[in-house]
């Protein structure tokens, strides 16, 4: 009888053990990846969504599979959260209308610079901002834009940006141009509209305003931020309505910034934004 109280307190006391002792996060994230807890498109793979082409700065030579760029890396070190390694993650190629489109998806999360808006959440889920910036003004020299200062000085010019974006909605509500934003399909029309002389001067977030003054247009000239935007323009992954990892992937970017990963992968990233005013 002694012996079998023993046992029963000895059992007792490893339950309570184990209940006590701390648990691995990590751990406990990378099994539920693995044995399909985690409900992804294919079983124990996360796919991710993004443009074709891809463009610096946020993804490097068109191929996100590389982690290079600030939103593939950001997306592996989402992933890793998750408890996906580099070899169970599978990207997909996918256009901004198909992101933001109502209905099922053929992808578990979505990186391609999608602001997050109330209009937009009534239909998609999104993560927590991965990152948060601000639209710029970009134009050529020699063009009717190149001495623009202000606001004031950009109406009376033919402004371009791409469709479905914030930097449209910027252009039209804080430049409110006297002639229509004329619209393209993505940003590689918007800056072909710019060095045919379609238009005086685009309006694009500001990393990709810094890149390709600095690295794609021959003549590139950044006039300055526009000024409601600055700070306040929020990118998101983004998920299916009421998809069950809509809560892991947000947890797992506010991880990365509370550890300060974001940061990093920004400064390594994204140009630096210092000399971009705010034009008033």
């Amino acid at each position: 009888m002694r012996a079998a109280r023993w046992t029963a307190l000895a059992a007792l006391a490893a339950l309570a053990l184990a209940a006590c002792a701390p648990v691995d996060e990590g751990a406990a994230a990378a099994s539920a990846a693995t044995d399909g807890t985690l409900a992804t498109v294919t079983e124990g793979v996360l796919t991710i969504g993004t443009s074709d082409p891809a463009y610096s700065p946020w993804v490097v030579d068109n191929d996100p599979a590389s982690g290079k760029g600030f939103e593939s890396a950001v997306a592996y070190a989402v992933a890793d959260r998750l408890g996906f390694d580099a070899e169970h993650v599978e990207w997909v190629p996918v256009t901004f209308d198909q992101i933001i489109a109502p209905g099922t998806k053929n992808f578990d999360v979505a990186i391609n610079q999608v602001s997050i808006s109330d209009e937009r959440k009534a239909s998609l889920d999104f993560s927590s901002a991965y990152y948060t910036t601000s639209q710029a003004v970009v134009t050529l020299e020699g063009t009717a834009a190149a001495e623009a200062t202000s606001l004031a000085d950009l109406k009376g010019l033919r402004i371009g940006a791409m469709v479905g974006t914030t930097s449209l909605t910027a252009a039209q509500q804080e430049i409110a141009p006297s002639t229509d934003v004329q619209v393209f399909n993505d940003n590689d029309l918007v800056k072909q509209a710019l060095t045919s002389g379609l238009v005086d001067a685009i309006v694009v977030d500001l990393p990709t305003a810094l890149y390709i003054t600095a690295a794609e247009l021959d003549g590139g000239v950044l006039l300055g931020q526009l000024p409601d935007s600055a700070g306040g323009d929020e990118f998101g992954l983004v998920l299916d309505k009421g998809s069950a990892l809509t809560d892991p992937v947000t947890a797992a970017v506010d991880a990365l910034r509370a550890d300060g990963t974001l940061a990093e992968l920004e400064a390594q990233w994204l140009t630096d934004a210092a000399g971009a005013p705010v034009l008033s």
